[in-house]
This record gives structure tokens, C-alpha cells and sequence, in this order.
């Protein structure tokens, strides 16, 4: 058996696990990334005010259904 490749198949998944692990974090940080975003919008549209809806003239008061 060649050992040159025996530890070149090592080495190679060696990497392959490593940059597997890499990836696994990197996705962690992504979603808590999101997550902490998605908290940060919410909390911003929560706090902008309703406009009143309107009660009178041809925008917003009719709906057409046949459109």
C-alpha cells in the first residue's frame, strides 16, 4: 500500500471534516444574524403609527371587486 496516499486520503477528509464543522458554525451565526434582524424590524414597524382609514372620496373607500 502507497503510504503517500493513504495519508493523502487522511489529510483530504481531515479537511473535508474541518471545513464541514466551518460550515455548520457559519450557518449557526447566520440565523442568530437573522433572527436578531427580524426582532429589530419587528420592533420598528410596531412602533410606526396607523394612519386612520379613510372615510371619504373615491380612494380607499370602494373596493372593486371585478378587477
Amino acid at each position: 500500500m502507497d503510504v503517500a496516499l493513504t495519508q493523502s486520503i487522511v489529510s483530504t477528509a481531515t479537511a473535508l471534516a474541518s471545513r464541514e464543522a466551518a460550515d455548520a458554525v457559519q450557518v449557526t451565526v447566520l440565523k442568530k444574524a437573522l433572527d436578531t434582524q427580524e426582532t429589530a424590524a419587528a420592533t420598528l414597524l410596531a412602533t410606526l403609527p396607523q394612519p386612520p382609514l379613510a372615510t371619504e372620496g373615491p380612494l380607499g373607500t370602494q373596493l372593486n371587486t371585478y378587477a
